[in-house]
């Protein structure tokens, strides 16, 4: 596989005005910066070209301002009053910053895609409106929704939402080998992710992923800044116009400190002239903390994947940030080898994006393959947490497990999807709920719903339930009501291992109790149906009755599951003679020959 970066704006002979059309774009929607780029189809070996600024850089800022409400997108928003910047990290998240309350992180990020869109055909000089849109791996259905509808707006057909590191190992190259097993170490402008792929046979398998939303370059900025500002004793406050320049320094200077051992940053201000010098050893020092933190981060998803250093095959450095020597350093000590290297760490998702859009349109013999990041299930009843999804589920995925009602002559049923690796609902979190109305009313236990939960490969769930002697159905799209941050999934998964027992102990007794409760109401039923005077053998079922009562306010689940048996055992006889009546209810009238086959 080779990566040829044309000159975009190079005059078109006849036969290449001839070609086939490029059908989809690929684009890393960066926090930063983005990059949009295309394989042509009639090129063999495949290359890919990128789309050029106004400049003729490759890497568009993500930058957005408006000007008389008009939006300016890229290098030209730079300087411009109100410019909005990284709105990549609010994606899906409620609560954004004041400025993205009027005008939302999906608008904002739509006005990029726009942008690039027009970088792209004003080159290629026709329009294409296909693309395939690179996400965070660890973005959840909201945020992966919130991108998905920004390409809708900018005017592309979404073919698919790739997972960045993913982009990444198509980049490299990864799908010609038989097989081998690669970490994708990432380190953006404003997030990092790190994942595990796995390739067998043409298959790419995400078999671990994490990360951080809210980690990289930017801060490795910061603490330059911050530092900068003690040194020259420099504590007055900033103008928004000043701050944004500081940062613009402290990037420049974080920049040079990779191929130099001094850089000298300063700050013109109105009232006063700053001025220090750094060494890379105290840049080195200042972003060791930071470093150390994707280091803990990378080894946690190698911990949690079972995989051992010795038996990774290759590490892969992605993310303008990576150029940063002491990160090549650092994960050559962590893992023994040298990261490969070969592509522009800046353009490699890019890369990676328009192949997988070519594959998409022409084919390819290379599958990707992503994974739910946490599991998705339901609420039943004792509010325990059914999963249908498991955690780490391959994608696309389909699964559908049949229900059933809990009370006599129930009509409809509440589905509550849920997310997480909790037994109990209180300790998950909800996605959505909806009601399916119109069930037969039919003893508890009669009616069958089944449930089906389907996740497509950009990780978006659709959730149907379905009665299966009517074939009433309703399902619905799940729009998380608020985004769920890298940590908050981190958090769950630990918590899952933390009170593993505690969370069983808490489920089996729930299940204890919703099985005495259903036990208790059908005894109740039967005494209403049947007004005997007191007999020994109705006496019977009201004690066990009052035992079951007094279990089930206690959280003894041996106790409440004896007294439950005893309940059952003191009521067959009448349950033995409710079913029977029942059952000669419906033959009365019948023939035989209604039955035969």
């Amino acid at each position: 596989m080779l990566l040829s970066i044309e000159d975009p704006r190079a005059p078109k002979t006849e036969a290449e005005t001839q070609a086939p059309r490029v059908q989809a774009l690929g684009i890393d929607l960066g926090t930063t910066h983005s990059v949009v780029g295309y394989v042509l189809p009639d090129v063999t070996p495949k290359q890919v070209t990128l789309v050029p600024e106004d400049d003729g850089g490759f890497l568009h800022p993500s930058l957005v301002a408006l000007l008389e409400g008009r939006p300016v997108v890229g290098k030209k928003a730079r300087g411009l009053l109100g410019v909005m910047a990284s709105v990549k990290r609010w994606m899906g998240k409620d609560n954004p910053p004041q400025a993205l309350k009027t005008r939302s992180p999906i608008v904002y990020a739509a006005d990029i895609l726009r942008h690039l869109k027009t970088a792209a055909e004003s080159h290629l000089g026709y329009a294409v409106d296909a693309a395939v849109i690179t996400v965070p791996a660890y973005f959840d259905e909201r945020a992966r929704m919130a991108t998905k509808q920004a390409g809708d707006i900018a005017g592309f057909q979404v073919l698919r939402l790739l997972a960045e590191p993913t982009a990444a190992a198509l980049a490299y190259g990864l799908d010609q080998r038989d097989q081998g097993t690669f970490l994708v170490y990432d380190l953006g402008g404003g997030t990092f992710d790190v994942s595990l792929l796995r390739l067998t046979q043409g298959v790419f398998r995400v078999v671990g992923s994490g990360g951080h939303v809210d980690l990289g370059g930017d801060d490795l900025d910061d603490v330059l800044a911050k530092s900068f500002l003690y040194h020259t004793s420099y504590d007055a406050p900033l103008t928004p116009e000043d701050a944004a320049r500081l940062k613009q320094e402290a990037k420049a200077t974080r920049e040079r400190l990779s191929h130099q051992d001094f850089a000298d940053m300063t700050l013109w201000l109105p009232n006063r002239d700053l001025s220090h010098r750094f060494s890379r050893g105290d840049f080195e020092a200042l972003a060791a903390p930071l470093i150390d933190q994707t280091l803990r981060l990378t080894e946690e998803v190698l911990t949690e994947a079972g995989v051992a250093v010795s038996a990774l095959d290759g590490v892969l450095l992605v993310g303008g940030t990576t150029r940063t020597p002491m990160i090549e350093v650092a994960l050559t000590q962590c893992f023994g080898a040298l990261p490969l290297k070969g592509i522009d760490p800046d353009h490699s998702v890019a890369v990676g994006a328009a192949y997988q859009a070519h594959a998409l349109t022409y084919g390819s013999d290379t599958l990707l393959v992503d994974v739910t990041p946490l599991s998705l299930g339901l609420e039943t009843m004792g509010g325990i947490v059914e999963k249908i999804i498991p955690r780490n589920t391959l994608l696309p995925a389909s699964k559908t497990q049949t229900f059933t009602t809990y009370q006599d002559g129930q009509t409809a049923m509440m589905i509550h999807v849920m997310q997480g690796e909790r037994e109990l609902v209180a300790d998950c979190r909800s996605l959505a709920t909806f009601t399916l109305t119109g069930i037969p009313p039919m003893l508890a236990g009669a009616a069958k719903i089944a449930v089906t939960f389907q996740m497509d490969v950009d990780g978006l769930l659709t959730v149907s339930a379905e009665e299966l002697t009517t074939k009433i159905r309703q399902e619905i799209l799940v729009k998380p009501s608020y985004g769920l941050s890298q940590e908050a999934m981190k958090q769950a998964i630990y918590e899952s291992l933390e009170y593993a027992q505690q969370d069983m102990e808490a489920r089996l007794l729930a299940s204890a109790r919703v099985s005495g409760q259903r036990v208790l109401q059908a005894a109740e039923t039967l005494l209403l149906e049947h007004h005997t005077a007191p007999t020994p053998e109705r006496q019977a079922v009201e004690n066990a009755m009052q035992i079951l009562k007094e279990c089930l306010e206690h959280s003894d689940r041996t106790a409440i599951d004896e007294a439950r048996e005893a309940m059952e055992a003191s009521a067959a006889p009448w349950v033995a003679r409710r079913m029977n009546q029942a059952l000669g209810q419906a033959l009365t009238g019948q023939s035989v020959d209604t039955f035969s086959s």
